[in-house]
């Protein structure tokens, strides 16, 4: 009777598992599919292509932010979580 048991609960388990890869494919066909082939699941075509890019831009810091002061770091003294009595 267990082993009956068992058997019904493998195939159900079996059966979901298979509807849900059917879903899966049913839903993203195209990308899974891909991937598999290798391919991806973006085109080549899409994707930034290494090089130097044709305009290039160059930053300048502002003068305020060259005047503002740093912070200073101070140490801290690491004191023990735990009190010397306990």
């Amino acid at each position: 009777m267990v082993q009956v048991a068992a058997a019904l609960l493998f195939a159900i388990a079996a059966g979901l598992g298979i509807t849900v890869i059917l879903a899966m494919l049913r839903n993203n066909e195209t990308a899974i599919l891909s991937a598999l082939l290798g391919e991806g699941a973006f085109p080549l075509a899409s994707t930034p292509q290494p090089g130097p890019a044709d305009k290039v831009v160059t930053l300048r810091r502002s003068a305020k932010r060259h005047e503002t002061p740093r912070p200073v770091r101070t140490t801290v003294a690491s004191r023990p979580l735990l009190s010397r009595a306990a």
